[in-house]
């Protein structure tokens, strides 16, 4: 007779949960690769819109490549003009989802609120205006219960990838963060750089990581240019932080008992 199951996850499921608590991360290939491609084409599509060009017979250099376009000086209208263009579109959040859609019911929850906007990162080579210095997401307003989906429409490598400081060493430097206040980010940089995991990345695959742990991106030295696309998600029953649901969050994957249960009112008088 079989023993009976005492564990309430699946077996993948804990590895997966296993391995995201002690990395701060999980990478897999992407769960719908037609969405991956349908998102890539609209945002290539709303790229050429902007420039007033063509949709290019190579995606892939026109990304890459897309310095030959755009200066400095004018990346930050072209990637706000792209953003604007793709949220427009119905289907985008629901496609973007589908990437990784049962990575993130495994981590997270199947009863999900979902950022409203996904964002598009643009990164130049020797572009010091795309830099994002080290940071947590929940040090400016973020629950510490999101989870971030990133994409890459781009393969991100070496300083054209992100970074992110291993669980660890984000706690060591956590109990004395105190030793940095008042220097500036850099002085903090400087002191975990030797402990930063830049973030090596395929198009076609898709990347969860822990948005407590400190992370950033530095000047892009590749000859190549980043181009990556980012979305939080949390269970829609967690507490929420600064942004707040229905107006940064909104709710994609209620059940039946929750809403239900949202919309039940005592009959009048009861208590009375």
């Amino acid at each position: 007779m079989t023993a009976p199951r005492r564990d309430f996850l699946i077996d993948d499921d804990r590895r997966l949960g296993e391995r995201f608590v002690r990395d701060g991360f999980v990478i897999g290939d992407v769960e719908d690769r037609e969405g991956l491609s349908w998102i890539r084409e609209r945002v290539v599509e709303a790229a050429a819109a902007h420039l007033e060009t063509d949709a290019p017979a190579d995606p892939d250099a026109f990304l890459n490549h897309i310095g030959r376009h755009v200066s400095e000086a004018t990346i930050n209208d072209f990637r706000l003009s792209i953003i604007r263009r793709i949220n427009a579109l119905e289907d985008l959040r629901p496609s973007y989802f589908s990437l990784a859609r049962r990575s993130i019911e495994s981590l997270v929850g199947n009863e999900l609120a979902m950022q409203r906007n996904v964002n598009l990162s643009i990164q130049m080579p020797d572009d010091q205006s795309s830099v994002l210095p080290l940071h947590a997401d929940v040090w400016s307003g973020d629950s510490p219960f999101e989870m971030v989906l990133w994409i890459p429409l781009v393969d991100c490598f070496a300083t054209k990838a992100m970074f992110l400081l291993p669980p660890d060493k984000n706690q060591e430097i956590s109990r004395r963060f105190r030793d940095f206040d008042g220097k500036p980010v850099e002085a903090l940089y400087e002191a975990v750089e030797p402990h930063l995991r830049f973030i090596d990345i395929r198009f076609g695959q898709f990347l969860l990581f822990n948005q407590n742990l400190m992370h950033g991106n530095r000047v892009n030295a590749e000859t190549e240019t980043r181009w990556s696309m980012n979305c939080r998600f949390k269970s829609v029953f967690s507490p929420y932080a600064e942004k707040r649901l229905g107006e940064f969050f909104e709710p994609i994957t209620l059940r039946p008992a929750s809403r239900i249960g949202m919309e039940y009112e005592r009959p009048e008088g009861f208590d009375d």
